[in-house]
């Protein structure tokens, strides 16, 4: 290092000013880690007790469906394959192969139907804080999409970006990515803003859009609620009624663009809707049931009939259009001889010392 840097460096570490931040930095690090506020979790799950636990929307099916899978090792590392025959299913293929591996920093997860539609999954834990996750997508109808993202979890706020088909092969960027921020700022308030910035092609000029968030924790209920850039508003509620029953109630409200009498005088046209659900959970079952304002009503049952067997039964009606769909699911699981001794050396070294 020269002469001339080094008195640069000197005068800058010498600064009253730089000094003078690093100390208010490190006063309000210590504060805020005084308050001892947690984790919030990330905006993409803000709503998650009702949306995944308690909803059945990203569970409920039509037709029939088998699902055989053999896992070959339970501990570390956990890898296990499956195989998924449909018939009548609406949004499943035929036959679907799939395939994960797993340890405590790296997961790999990949499936293919078919028609050689091929999905992927892969997240790998960088440092304890930080996490790389990347989804792949190559299908013969629809093309390829790759969606890598970073994850950051602090003491007690999460950050990640993501980004959708980024390329610059046309000269400028093009993509999607997104940007989110949900920091605590009370034990039980959380706040959150989330950035969009997106660009179709090279000809198209970039769009930005900002949403925000909030979510209340206590100690039975959640509630959260999202501003979208777009103009809607999304409201979600949680509660454990019992050690067994759980119940959330989301409100989603759009605001569309002018049109008809709306237009005419100068109001945005609103569309809402409002669902209720419910979840019980039993010794060997789990029952889920929905309605909504549109007249759509839907319930999934989980039943367990022996250890390795699982049963799952969806029903849909829907009022408003007149339709209903029904879907009937066997699961069998299999181990190999490297889970069962695993499962069997785990069940005797927990098991309570014999009598004398």
């Amino acid at each position: 290092m020269t002469d001339t840097a080094s008195s640069a460096l000197d005068a800058l570490t010498s600064n009253a000013i730089v000094s003078k931040l690093g100390e208010w930095y490190g006063s309000f690090s210590d504060a805020r880690g005084a308050l001892g506020l947690p984790n919030p979790g990330t905006i993409d799950n803000i709503n998650r007790e009702v949306q995944r636990d308690v909803f059945l929307n990203n569970l409920t099916f039509s037709g029939m469906r088998a699902d055989l899978t053999k896992t070959f090792s339970a501990g570390q590392p956990l890898f296990q394959v499956s195989h998924s025959l449909s018939i009548g299913s609406q949004g499943m293929p035929p036959y679907q192969y799939a395939a994960m591996y797993g340890t405590s920093n790296l997961f790999c997860q990949a499936n293919i139907d078919n028609d050689f539609s091929l999905n992927g999954r892969f997240n790998a834990r960088i440092t304890p804080a930080l996490t790389l996750k990347t989804q792949m997508q190559l299908a013969p109808q629809q093309g390829a999409m790759m969606q890598p993202e970073l994850d950051y979890t602090g003491a007690d706020f999460s950050a990640s970006i993501k980004a959708m088909n980024p390329s610059v092969l046309e000269g400028n960027l093009t993509g999607l990515f997104i940007g989110s921020f949900l920091q605590s700022v009370t034990p039980k308030l959380a706040l959150g803003l989330e950035g969009v910035w997106q660009r179709p092609t090279a000809a198209h000029g970039p769009e930005v859009m900002m949403s925000y968030a909030a979510r209340f924790k206590s100690s039975d209920w959640i509630a959260s609620a999202q501003l979208m850039a777009q103009g809607g508003i999304q409201a979600s509620y949680w509660r454990r009624l019992t050690e067994k029953v759980e119940a959330g109630v989301d409100i989603t409200l759009q605001f569309m663009g002018m049109s008809g009498a709306a237009a005419m005088m100068g109001q945005p046209k609103r569309e809402g809707v409002t669902t209720i659900g419910a979840k019980y959970d039993f010794k060997m079952s789990t029952f889920r049931a929905q309605i909504d304002s549109q007249g759509k009503l839907g319930c999934l049952l989980e039943k367990r009939v022996a250890p390795p067997v699982q049963v799952t039964f969806a029903g849909e009606i829907d009022h408003a259009k007149n339709q209903g769909k029904v879907g009937l699911a066997v699961t069998i699981e299999g181990a190999g001889d490297d889970a069962i001794m695993e499962s069997q050396a785990e069940a005797a070294a927990n098991a309570p010392p014999p009598p004398f």
